[in-house]
């Protein structure tokens, strides 16, 4: 599982949808996107986040059961109390992750199986311990998934990038260091916030391999 939604499915009451949450619009929760093709929370291995942003981590409690693999720069802060002004969303996000069976990374990548098919790439600046994920899919090709590393195709040629992210300089070394290997992998790169390709792309049950 890579990140867990914007709005938690506990905000869906009595199957209203779509459900608004301060900017965000979801119009399925994500329980019965899971359910149409198989599977529930406790059928996950391994979940990710690619940050702890709030709009990339709303159902995260569910996967309390999963392996939770993160980046030590953004594990710390989701544990520890929340200073005034904190972008860390609420401790609720992320309950029972704390005593979840976890791989803990340093700023480094991780080969999830061990083949080179699932590899979650470190990629800070946005927060302290942002990562991307790499996939190998056999009929789609390679595929690299950018959670915050960009927002907007455009960041990518006019090299913006947002005041808010917490290392700034970090995120243009990542950048390069991401489109290197986008490069080197002849791998499609996919901007998770880019709407205007993102709704022509399948969504569950549909899926891509």
């Amino acid at each position: 599982m890579w990140d867990t939604g914007e709005i938690p499915d506990g905000a869906f009451k009595d199957g209203v949808s779509p459900q608004k949450l301060n900017n965000f619009t979801v119009d399925h929760p994500l329980l019965p996107q899971l359910a149409a093709i198989g599977y529930t929370p406790a059928n996950i291995t391994y979940m990710a986040l690619s940050h702890y942003h709030g709009d990339h981590v709303a159902n995260a409690s569910l996967f309390g059961g999963s392996t939770w693999i993160v980046q030590k720069g953004d594990r710390d802060p989701i544990l520890a109390p929340r200073p005034a002004g904190s972008r860390v969303p609420d401790p609720k996000f992320f309950e029972g992750l704390a005593n979840s069976k976890t791989v803990l990374l340093n700023n480094e990548d991780h080969d999830v199986f061990g083949d080179g098919t699932v590899v979650i790439k470190t990629s800070p600046g946005h927060t302290p311990g942002h990562q991307a994920l790499y996939l190998k899919l056999a009929n789609t090709g390679n595929v690299l998934l950018s959670g915050d590393l960009y927002h907007y195709p455009e960041e990518i040629t006019y090299k913006k990038v947002p005041n808010f992210d917490t290392d700034r300089e970090q995120t243009a070394k990542s950048r390069e260091m991401i489109e290197e290997f986008v490069k080197q992998n002849h791998a499609q790169l996919w901007i998770q916030h880019d709407y205007t390709t993102g709704i022509k792309r399948k969504m569950a049950p549909s899926f891509y391999d």
